[in-house]
């Protein structure tokens, strides 16, 4: 199958460019400001289906709008027509056609230029009309809120809230390349016809800047965005593209002391937290127990014993655990617990804990596993 992406530098373009590479059955010509014409007449030529992108959003004239948004269309389906070709034509057009507003105006004027072109020759046009789009590769500071608010927050630039109660509906850009890559396995409806809306999300400028400087905290809280709900997904993915790669990294609080140290990884009021610690050879951590919080106890690098004890006493269960088995003992409410390290050398253990800790509330109260007297909290 042979593809033609027009506006393929573009936000969209350079999405769905990627994802037709994944696919090996798929021959993809790429089309957008720096190609000529005749370029655009020998993959007209041969495209199976044309996902026509290219438009003009942002003009030094409002004249632009219309060359670049109904005269284009209407240049490549004459292009097309003069051929005698009918691929499959699939247009970006927006919600503002809706509107009267010179920028609305030259979309719905290309809109009626593929509907003219199918009318004459039969062949099968399909408008998408889509909202405020956001995702990987959105250009900041032009004409998108959300890259802005990611890119600015992410480095630590000011941002604007005109109006915090303002509404916008957003769409992620993944559900727009799946929306088009199920285009390429339709069956033929030849004739022009508007696609299905695709999904969004409803938020007000105040939700989205604050929900944005909330990813900025992050590795400050430790606490993890809500990943229950699919756009917070999408939205933190979009945030993390804008940081500059020499952020990614970043370090931990570590707290240390004569046993090793240990240092918080990440929390959520939905799952508790993760930490890691390092413990010296010979030395016990634990010797206390929990009413409600349980926990997960996985060794990483070394070797040691996790004990368990029921808090009214009888047997102690021992668990020799190593870094090679990624072995992980459960902690149950009512047990006192310990982990020693056996070994030579520093023993890494991975914590999972159902809450996250509350030095006002910590549930937690020391008891010995063996004796007392042994270890430390």
């Amino acid at each position: 199958m042979k593809v033609l992406v027009t506006g393929a530098k573009g936000f969209v373009g350079k999405n769905l460019c990627l994802a037709l590479r994944e696919r090996k059955e798929v021959e993809v010509f790429k089309f957008d400001i720096d190609n000529s014409q005749e370029e655009l007449k020998g993959f007209l030529a041969k495209a199976d289906i044309v996902f026509h992108l290219a438009g003009v959003n942002r003009p030094r004239s409002v004249e632009e709008f219309k060359s670049g948004n109904v005269g284009f269309t209407g240049e490549l389906c004459n292009i097309l027509r003069s051929m005698g070709r009918k691929p499959k034509v699939i247009l970006t057009s927006s919600i503002q056609a809706e509107r009267d507003n010179p920028y609305g105006a030259s979309k719905l004027g290309a809109e009626g230029e593929l509907e003219s072109y199918c009318a004459a020759t039969g062949a099968e046009g399909v408008v998408y009309r889509l909202k405020n789009l956001f995702g990987k590769w959105c250009r900041p500071n032009y004409n998108s809120v959300t890259a802005t608010f990611c890119n600015n927050i992410a480095k630590g630039l000011p941002i604007q809230v005109s109006d915090p109660a303002c509404e916008l509906e957003l769409t992620y850009i993944d559900d727009v390349v799946v929306a088009f890559l199920a285009e390429l396995e339709a069956a033929p409806r030849p004739g022009f016809r508007f696609a299905e809306e695709l999904k969004s999300t409803r938020i007000t400028l105040g939700e989205l800047s604050g929900m944005i400087q909330g990813f900025k905290r992050h590795r400050e809280t430790l606490l993890l965005p809500d990943y229950s709900r699919e756009f917070v997904r999408a939205l933190y993915a979009t945030y993390l593209t804008y940081l500059e790669p020499s952020d990614y990294g970043y370090g931990l609080d570590i707290k240390a002391d004569d046993r090793g140290s240990l240092a918080e990884f990440i929390k959520s009021p939905h799952f508790g937290q993760i930490f890691i610690s390092r413990t010296r050879p010979g030395i016990t951590r634990g010797n206390h127990y929990h009413h409600t919080k349980t926990e997960k106890f996985m060794v990483v690098e070394g070797s040691g014993i996790i004990r368990l004890r029921s808090v009214f006493g009888g047997e102690v269960l021992e668990f020799p655990v190593r870094g090679e088995e990624y072995k992980v003992v459960d902690i149950p409410p009512g047990y006192t617990h310990s982990i020693e390290n056996t070994g030579s050398s520093e023993m890494v253990t991975l914590f999972w804990a159902s809450e996250q800790f509350n030095p006002g509330n910590p549930d937690t109260f020391f008891a010995p596993v063996l004796g007392a007297g042994e270890g430390k909290q």
